[in-house]
This record gives structure tokens, C-alpha cells and sequence, in this order.
């Protein structure tokens, strides 16, 4: 009997210690779907030097990927690592309780990271980290050069030059932007990828000081001048022109500009490989103004706070957020890695990191998606009214901080 038990004993004893290796299998899901070879290889990297660890990547339509999730862990169904939104739909998350808190002490690398993409992937109530930020994207005008360099036209340095160059374009027998504005978001991308200098940084700054409010004149006069080159430059019938006919408009060359952010310049190139990009900061109203682009961060890398695999987790987090994968990240994925120290072998990412140096964040996203009605919906709408000629710029002012003001503290008094 004795012998029985420690035999026993002994195999229960084999269980435990066998235990954590069973317990290093990972899933990390994503709404990324294009990138699963990209991510693919980044994960056989990891599993090379860490063996006993094995991570699975799983995808999911994205526009319902953050009720997927977030269903998912309420069930405790969930992942043992997810890509999360930023701001605001990092928050929906996170203050739930499903997502494990990071630090400097479990992810040290973190501690080099700018405070604006720590920013976006943070509670504003408590200021705790929730995922290691993946990516920037950045809104701008991207043009064909060899549209540009056939009609010997250049880069606009004021507003009047964007016009005269849409002007130019026209004449050509080119269209001048391809964008089109029935995929309700391409309305927020055409009003702060083409707005922003106009706006200015000092507009934004008062803004989120709590000292002006959208009915400010400044970017009324912005909204203005934006449905003005619409009106002029866009193509024939833009108000229905949907996201992907836009893309195939300008891809083909068909189209001198596209409206759009770095994650364009891939696709662009995936479905044109011989067309050459150039880039710019739609400028302000004078040469002198300051030319900024719109930037945004995309999301993180994020550890479900009931994951049974904590530590596995937290040693997958930690390559995540290191100089080696954000670097493999810029140059399989051609995007803007959010990690310090990265360089770009990509000519056009390196341009996208110039121009990231005067820039503001990407408004209704950074900002103002934290409750209902956020300012993206009330944005992307009430341009589409403007396009359409049913608005006015002073109205969507109006609109755009009486409606935020039902959950936006400044806007209430």
C-alpha cells in the first residue's frame, strides 16, 4: 500500500512538474488578416530561441474583431494575448478588467517608448499600461511622381499652390484626387489628412486645453476650404465613389493624389508595382505656416489578465516591444514601428518618419472616441452633409461640440 502511494505521489509529481511545458501554448488573435505570414515568421523567430513555447495566430474580420474579443474574454473563452485597439477601444477593454497591467518591470523596453504612444495604449483614469503599441500611421496626400514629373509640377508650399496644382492636374486630363467619400470614414481621412496645417497646432492646443471649442473659427474656416477642393478636384460623382474604387483610381493612374495614411503606401505599390509615391503635409494657408501631418498609433500587444500562461505571455510581450521585432516589423510590413531605435530600409517609411516630426494627433481618433456619440461618427457624417452641400462648416461646429459635450467634460460648461 505504502508503495502504491509514493508511486502515485511520484506520477502526480511528474504531472506538476510537466505542467508549466504543457501550459506554454499560446494563441495571440488579431484582426490583422493580411499580415498573418508576416506575423507567421515573427513567430518562428520567437520560437527559435525560446523553445517550449509555441504561439498560434488567429484572425478575425475586423470590423467586428473588438465585439469578438471582448466577448471572448467575458466568457473567459478568450486568448492568451490579443492586438487591441488604441484610446478608445483599448478602454472598452481594458476597463473591464480582462487585460493584464503592464510595466517597466515586466516589459523594461517600455521605458523607451515614446509617452504618446504609451499614451494610446493607457486608462486615462489611472494612467496604467494595458499593451505594448505596435504602430503609428500617419494621414497626409500621397501623389504619382511620374504624374508629377510629366506635368512638371511640385509639391504644394501653401494653399493657393494646392489649388493651382489641382488646377494643373485638371487641365492635364488627370484627376486630381482620387478620393471618394461613400465609405463614411474616407470622410474623417479627407478632413484632417487635407485640414490639419490649416487648423494649425495652435487650434489643437487650445483645443484639448480646454479653451476653444469646435466652433472655433479655425477649423470651421478649415471644414470650408476642404469641401471647396473636394468640390473642384475630387473625381465626378465622389459622394459615391466607395474606399476601394478610390484606391483602384489612383493606383492605376488614373489620378494624380490620393487623401490617405502610410498603411496606403503597401497597397498601393501590392497593386501597382512600378508606381513611384511621393508624400506630402497638405500645407496651410501661407508657405510660412507650419505643414503638419495628422498621426495616429494603431494598437498594441495586450495580455489577457486570465490567461493561465502569464509568464509565457509576458515573455512573448517582452520580444514584442524589442529593437529586434520592431525592426523585422518596419521592414516585412513596410509600416512605422513604434519601437525605439528602429531604421527604415524602406525610402518612403523613412519620409513618413521626416514628416512625423511636425505633426498633431489624428483628432476625433486620439481624442474624442471615448463615449457616445464619438467625434469620428459625428465628423464622418456631418463632412458628408458638407460634401453634399446640406451643411455649413459654422453648423458642423455647432454640431460636432454639442454632441460631444453629452460625455466631454470641457464642452459641458
Amino acid at each position: 500500500m505504502k508503495t502504491n502511494l509514493i508511486r502515485i505521489g511520484a506520477a502526480l509529481g511528474a504531472v506538476l512538474v510537466a505542467a508549466p511545458t504543457l501550459a506554454q501554448d499560446l494563441t495571440l488573435w488579431s484582426w490583422r488578416q493580411e499580415d498573418r505570414a508576416a506575423y507567421e515568421q515573427f513567430i518562428e523567430t520567437f520560437e527559435a530561441a525560446n523553445p517550449g513555447i509555441t504561439v498560434n495566430f488567429e484572425t478575425f474580420e475586423a470590423t467586428n474583431y473588438n465585439t469578438i474579443l471582448s466577448t471572448a474574454l467575458a466568457g473567459g473563452t478568450g486568448p492568451d494575448l490579443a492586438m487591441v485597439r488604441a484610446y478608445g477601444g483599448l478602454e472598452n477593454v481594458a476597463s473591464a478588467g480582462y487585460l493584464e497591467p503592464l510595466s517597466t518591470e515586466t516589459v523594461p523596453a517600455l521605458a523607451d517608448f515614446s509617452a504618446a504612444s504609451l499614451a494610446a495604449e493607457s486608462m486615462r483614469s489611472d494612467g496604467q499600461i494595458y499593451a505594448v503599441p505596435f504602430a503609428s500611421q500617419t494621414q497626409f496626400v500621397i501623389y504619382n511622381k511620374a504624374i508629377f514629373d510629366a506635368n512638371g509640377l511640385e509639391e504644394p508650399q501653401s494653399w493657393a499652390d494646392l489649388e493651382a496644382l489641382g488646377q494643373s492636374l485638371k487641365d492635364a486630363g488627370v484627376i486630381p484626387f482620387a478620393n471618394g467619400t461613400a465609405t463614411a470614414w474616407q470622410n474623417e481621412t479627407v478632413t484632417f489628412g487635407l485640414g490639419s496645417s490649416l487648423m494649425g497646432k495652435d487650434f489643437y492646443e487650445d483645443l484639448i486645453a480646454g479653451e476653444t471649442d469646435f466652433t472655433d473659427e479655425r477649423f470651421t474656416s478649415a471644414l470650408g476650404e476642404v469641401a471647396a477642393i473636394a468640390a473642384d478636384y475630387f473625381p465626378d460623382g465622389f459622394i459615391g465613389l466607395d474606399y476601394p474604387s478610390a484606391q483602384q483610381l489612383f493606383a492605376s493612374g488614373m489620378a494624380g493624389m490620393f487623401i490617405g495614411g502610410s498603411y496606403e503606401l503597401s497597397n498601393f505599390k501590392n497593386q501597382n508595382p512600378d508606381i513611384e509615391l511621393g508624400m506630402f503635409a497638405a500645407p496651410g494657408e501661407t508657405a510660412e505656416d507650419e505643414k503638419l501631418v495628422a498621426v495616429y498609433f494603431d494598437g498594441g500587444y495586450a495580455v489577457n489578465a486570465a490567461t493561465p500562461n502569464k509568464d509565457a505571455a509576458i515573455t512573448f510581450v517582452n520580444y514584442l516591444a524589442s529593437q529586434e521585432f520592431g525592426q523585422a516589423f518596419a521592414n516585412t510590413l513596410n509600416n512605422i514601428s513604434t519601437v525605439p531605435g528602429v531604421t527604415f530600409d524602406n525610402p518612403l517609411l523613412g519620409e513618413v518618419a521626416e514628416l512625423n516630426q511636425s505633426s498633431i494627433p489624428y483628432l476625433m481618433l486620439a481624442h474624442f472616441r471615448y463615449g457616445e456619440p464619438s467625434g469620428s461618427v459625428l465628423i464622418q457624417g456631418e463632412m458628408q452633409k458638407l460634401f453634399a452641400g446640406e451643411t455649413t462648416p459654422e453648423a458642423i461646429g455647432e454640431v460636432l461640440t454639442t454632441g460631444l459635450a453629452a460625455w466631454y467634460e470641457p464642452f459641458q460648461n
